[in-house]
């Protein structure tokens, strides 16, 4: 009986390194998205609309800085951009609360709001790693109506951003 505890714990460490290297890496790789009102890629993750790899994981659309794509620039999320593929429209008031849900929390330095092309508004963290949760209180002014959002977040110590578009009905 001694032989095959050995026998068996000899075989446990042998496998572990192999096991560990083969599992897929958790939300340390991940990082986050616009959860309410829902985004485009919280929609595909809730099967609201067919996507692709987008739909398990909604958290990774990053890329450069300075973008106004929805897949910030990465072809893997290019449904994203398609403004006809049915996305559910949420009706907000002139001041909604945009909520992100982050899976790995960033030093951030700011979160950028656009709406027809044009700033709507700007939260600067100053370099702060914010919470699991962060809630913006977005005023839209002077617009109304069927809109795209396009939420930007600024990674404060590398070059990239997180990208999330929402279609939204202010006022309606």
């Amino acid at each position: 009986m001694h032989a095959h505890r050995k026998t068996a714990a000899l075989i446990g460490a042998a496998l572990a390194p192999v096991i560990a290297i083969s599992l897929p890496a958790g939300s340390a790789s991940a990082h986050g998205y616009i959860s309410d009102p829902p985004s485009r890629q919280a929609q595909c993750a809730a099967g609201t609309v067919s996507c692709g790899d987008i739909t398990y994981e909604p958290q990774s659309v990053e890329g450069p800085k300075g973008l106004t794509s929805c897949s910030g620039g990465n072809s893997r999320f290019a449904e994203l951009d398609d403004d006809s593929k049915g996305w559910a429209v949420t009706s907000v008031p002139k001041n909604a609360t945009f909520s992100w849900k982050l899976t790995a929390q960033h030093s951030t330095s700011t979160w950028e709001y656009y709406a027809g092309g044009q700033k709507i508004a700007v939260f600067d963290d100053g370099g702060a790693k914010p919470g699991a949760v962060v809630n913006h209180e977005v005023d839209f002014g002077s617009i109304t109506g069927q809109q795209k959002v396009l939420a930007v977040w600024n990674v404060a110590d590398t070059d990239n951003a997180f990208y999330a578009c929402i279609d939204v009905n202010v006022g309606g």
